[in-house]
């Protein structure tokens, strides 16, 4: 079986109710037949062609500065595992990581340790 070969495709949609100032009031993703509210959403997509980096940041107006906090602590974290698994470079994920901590606890997305 070939590495490129397709076998299955699979959907997400992510819909942006916008107000009369095309601000996002209300925001959701359906995948695999589920639909959920979100408050925010981070999409980084990389250009094939153009090797560059595409990025679309939508929050809702009723979201938080708390709730942000967290979105980004997450998204951090995230990013920092997905940054080793694809790369295995522990040290700079490491260091992503203690960076992702020192966020979390300034940012109070996480508690301080005493």
């Amino acid at each position: 079986m070939s590495k490129d070969k397709v076998v299955e495709t699979k959907e997400i949609t992510i819909s942006v109710g916008l107000d009369d100032s095309n601000m996002p009031v209300h925001m959701e993703w359906t995948t695999e037949g589920k639909t959920q509210e979100i408050k925010g959403m981070l999409l980084s997509v990389f250009d094939k062609e153009y090797r560059d980096t595409y990025k679309v940041d939508l929050w809702t107006m009723d979201m938080q500065i708390q709730e942000m906090d967290r979105l980004f602590y997450q998204t951090l974290r995230g990013m920092a595992d997905t940054y080793f698994t694809a790369t295995k470079n522990n040290k700079l994920a490491s260091e992503m990581r203690q960076f992702v901590e020192y966020f979390g606890e300034q940012s109070g997305a996480l508690p301080k340790e005493n």
